[in-house]
């Protein structure tokens, strides 16, 4: 007989404020013990020595994640320029210095080239696949390899600020798959003075903003009271970009068990992809079709 899956049937977004030196699943495994979630997920890895916007989707939230894939995400991050390291970080073995120092002028410049769609070269340290191994399995073995270059969409990239002749502040904003590492090297070898990340913030993604998010102290102070739940974000949140339809009482029971359900007018066209809802709560994601909904994905909530 199958072990029943511990933990509470409970679900909605909490979002994190991560810290450094954590990876993102170790942050996502204390958020779900500290809710006592049976169920966990993420939206967005980010580097274990990165901080910021982390959005932890609990129980019925993971469904949510898949429709995310194209929302933006903003970082801010400082590039240290005058030195390439093996990792595209600041904990890396510096392999390259150089004396060259850009103007503030010729950093401006240089920016336009990261907008739009670029290609990008993901970091050798990075979490790509090579022939089935993470890319930085290879790398920490002493590995070398040629990683493809990929399709990105870069929405802005900006000087925020210049510390000083060492140092350049950027605020970057792209879509899904963007190594804010790669821009820090890319933007240090088009500059001709090298450079590599020195530190990084993820300031949004999509719907969640940062102002928003808890710390992860405050997460493990609440961790197993009644209190924690107050910190649950709804789960229709990362349903932002999708058109929202009011289901029918009996189109949402329909709609619960996988079959067509009726919901009322709204703002869709016949085969847009949408959600219904009752009560505020969502029920199912998936093609309007005839005054129904049929679903692709059935929240049960």
């Amino acid at each position: 007989m199958a072990r029943r899956k511990k933990g509470r049937d409970i679900s909605g977004w909490v979002l994190v404020d991560k810290p450094a030196g954590l990876t993102s699943t170790a942050v996502v495994n204390k958020v779900r013990w500290c809710f006592d979630a049976k169920k966990a997920g993420h939206a967005g890895t980010l580097d274990p020595d990165a901080t910021g916007m982390l959005p932890v989707a609990l129980g019925e939230a993971t469904k949510t994640i898949a429709y995310m894939g194209d929302d933006l995400k903003a970082y801010e991050f400082r590039v240290r320029l005058g030195v390439a390291t093996k990792t595209d970080d600041a904990e890396g073995e510096v392999i390259e210095t150089s004396d060259a120092r850009p103007s503030d002028a010729e950093i401006e410049a240089a920016l336009p080239a990261f907008v739009g769609d670029i290609q990008q070269v993901p970091p050798q340290f990075s979490a790509v696949k090579v022939d089935g191994e993470r890319a930085y399995d290879i790398a920490r073995g002493g590995g070398e390899m040629e990683l493809a270059a990929r399709d990105l969409y870069v929405e802005s990239l900006s000087v925020i600020g210049r510390p000083d002749t060492d140092h350049v502040d950027l605020e970057f904003v792209c879509g899904s798959g963007g190594y804010v590492r790669s821009i820090a090297r890319d933007l240090g070898r088009a500059l001709g003075c090298l450079g590599h990340v020195e530190w990084l913030r993820r300031t949004w993604v999509g719907p969640f903003d940062i102002e928003d998010a808890v710390p992860l102290s405050r997460v493990e102070e609440l961790a197993r009271t009644e209190e924690i739940d107050g910190l649950l974000q709804p789960v229709g949140m990362a349903l932002h970009a999708i058109p929202e339809l009011r289901a029918t009482e009996a189109g949402a029971a329909r709609l619960r068990n996988g079959n067509p359900g009726g919901v009322l007018p709204g703002n869709v066209e016949y085969g847009d992809m949408a959600w219904a809802s009752l009560n505020g709560q969502p029920v199912a994601v998936g093609r309007f079709r005839a005054g129904e909904l049929h679903p692709e994905r059935v929240f049960n909530l």
